[in-house]
């Protein structure tokens, strides 16, 4: 059952971050909307771990850092992507909103880098394959 719902999150994980690599195609690039996705799916990857290795609630938060120190509470090689997920934090609620966040083509391109690290991630890909798998 838990494996069902892990593979869920990563299901909704894997379409965020597949609709950010779509919106590069347009013209303008809505970078603020890419940012805020690959933000989003790599929140998404990270709480589908935390269900998969047995969590039974998660944290209500777009925090990626606090999210990522959890994760390695059960793999303590998710430290090695904590500074990946505080780059990718920022996008979590700003870019939503008219305010005074500038987003440039480069950070655009290190969001989309970012999250696929995180989705590739092994412990996070070990994870939704054997998710997928039941």
């Amino acid at each position: 059952m838990k494996h069902n719902y892990a593979s869920e999150w990563f299901q909704f994980a894997d379409s965020d971050l597949a609709s950010a690599e779509y919106l590069q195609g347009m013209h303008p690039q809505p970078m603020e909307i890419i940012c805020y996705l690959c933000e989003q799916s790599a929140e998404k990857y990270l709480k589908g771990y935390l269900i998969f290795m047995g969590a039974y609630s998660l944290p209500k938060t777009h925090n990626l850092v606090f999210l990522c120190e959890k994760c390695s509470d059960f793999d303590d090689q998710f430290y090695s992507i904590l500074e990946v997920c505080s780059v990718l934090t920022r996008y979590g609620v700003q870019p939503r909103y008219p305010q005074e966040m500038e987003i440039h083509e480069h950070d655009m391109q290190q969001a989309l880098s970012y999250a696929r690290q995180i989705r590739d991630f092994g412990a996070l890909a070990n994870a939704r394959h054997e998710a997928s798998q039941r």
